[in-house]
């Protein structure tokens, strides 16, 4: 019997324009001290998000970057989540 080998293809698919994906941006230097002082925390106090995460590959992301994830709501319009980037 013949061994079947699993061939991993790319995806043409861009996850980033899917409906249930929400909008991720790049926070600048100034917008991320910003939140820090505005919500007193450390950068180390936010939840993570890996580099090579599909939605934001094209922002040209580094380690200790702050991504802002808006998110559409029903009930007030839109909601803001903060993620750091991690390798």
């Amino acid at each position: 019997m013949a061994k079947k080998t699993a061939v991993k293809t790319e995806s043409k698919f861009d996850v980033r324009t899917h409906i249930l994906v929400p909008k991720h941006v790049k926070l600048t230097l100034e917008e991320t001290q910003e939140l820090m002082k505005q919500y007193n925390i450390d950068k180390k106090q936010l939840p993570k998000i890996k580099k090579n995460d599909p939605a934001i590959v094209s922002l040209d992301v580094e380690k200790g970057d702050i991504i802002k994830i808006i998110r559409k709501s029903p009930t007030i319009g839109e909601s803001y989540f903060y993620r750091i980037v991690v390798a």
